[in-house]
């Protein structure tokens, strides 16, 4: 029998259960106690929307802009690790069903597809390109150099990861680089024929944006003693002014939790900043982004564009999210179980489904126009 998807929360079913465990955990895990990461969806559900009546609803519109990119609704899909290994190419089939949709897609620097194989995958559509700084600051010169040659129109640019979060799930499936493929993980993966075959037909296996691009790293072995050092903890505010003088296109400040450093990204010089504390993976017992997000808004929305991104599984918590200050939200694991579920086919319904329940939800509170949408569409709690 045909599965109906109705929710985000189908799709995710149907990724347990296509994508191998390992994989899957990846995604769907915080570090660890994961209270932050569980705090990220909870606390959307905490927010009460107020419901109006006898409204004229016959003409309503989502469009809006992002970073100065006209969008089909303010929600952008989100850089995510190893997209690829929940499906294969999955990189290209999410930004080409984010193309058709009419909404950003942001690559991640540890992608399996690298940014030349996404603008070929696109058909040179531009894109939005995350940059993690490490410590080898030529290749991330080059990172910014080939983002820039693919047309990538903003660089997301990763500030809460200059040291690793601990992920229990991730440790205990062996989950690193390369993955270790213990006889449990093999037979995991042996059930899933899906996967299988999409990975045999697929030559893209690695990450694509690192391997061949760092001198010395021409292998999985090597990008392993590679990245064991990369991450850099002595990043600050200077390496962002840095990038900014390398950048000439949009800049965005991701992994915002603090009003203080939001005045710091707000003096930087970039177009926009994400409030985000990366989708609970990092510091756990940090607030949830929902939770954060309007006291950076009402700190700094005159003077950067304020996006919002962790726990939104749904166009009403998009609503709630611009109701309290964002101009944007992004979805990253919504968006990686319909890849794990459907492949692109899955990413294009998770984007449909999020534009239904945000139309339908606005109209509900009155409003026909998302641009319109404020703190008076919510009761007070």
């Amino acid at each position: 029998m045909r599965q109906t998807i109705t929710c985000v929360e189908d799709l995710r079913v149907l990724a347990q259960k296509r994508v191998p465990r390992m994989f899957y955990d990846y995604v769907d895990v915080g570090s660890w106690t994961e209270s932050t990461y569980r705090a990220n969806t909870a606390d959307f559900q905490r927010i009460l929307l107020r419901q109006r009546v006898a409204r004229d609803l016959s003409r309503r519109s989502l469009r809006s802009t992002m970073a100065g990119q006209e969008v089909a609704m303010p929600v952008a899909i989100a850089p995510t690790g190893l997209t690829g290994m929940q499906h294969a190419d999955g990189e290209i089939l999410a930004a080409r069903a984010a193309k058709a949709f009419g909404v950003p897609f942001t690559l991640s620097t540890v992608s399996i597809c690298s940014i030349e194989d996404v603008a070929e995958g696109t058909g040179g559509h531009p894109f939005w390109f995350q940059l993690y700084v490490m410590r080898d600051r030529k290749f991330v010169q080059r990172l910014i150099e080939r983002a820039s040659a693919a047309q990538c129109s903003a660089l997301v640019v990763t500030l809460d990861l200059q040291i690793s979060g601990q992920r229990h799930k991730d440790l205990k499936n062996g989950l690193s680089a390369p993955p270790k493929l213990s006889l449990l993980n093999l037979l995991n993966m042996a059930g899933k024929p899906r996967w299988c075959l999409g990975m045999l037909g697929t030559r893209r296996h690695t990450f694509g944006n690192i391997i061949g691009h760092v001198d010395g790293v021409d292998s999985m072995t090597s990008l392993a003693e590679w990245s064991s050092q990369q991450y850099d903890p002595a990043l600050s505010w200077d390496d962002i002014a840095w990038i900014r003088r390398l950048w000439k296109g949009k800049l965005i400040l991701k992994g915002i939790q603090d009003v203080e450093d939001a005045r710091l990204a707000a003096a930087s010089g970039a177009d926009a900043l994400i409030v985000s504390n990366h989708g609970g993976r990092q510091l756990d017992g940090a607030p949830s982004s929902i939770r954060a997000l309007p006291a950076i808004a009402e700190a700094v929305g005159r003077h950067i564009e304020v996006h919002m991104d962790g726990g939104v599984r749904s166009g009403q918590d998009v609503l709630k999210a611009i109701a309290l200050g964002a101009k944007g939200v992004y979805i990253g694991r919504a968006m990686l179980y319909g890849l794990g579920a459907m492949g692109e086919q899955g990413v294009a319904r998770t984007l449909e489904i999020i534009r239904k329940e945000l139309d339908l939800t606005m109209a509900f509170c009155g409003k026909t126009d998302i641009r319109d949408v404020d703190a008076s569409i919510l009761l007070p709690t």
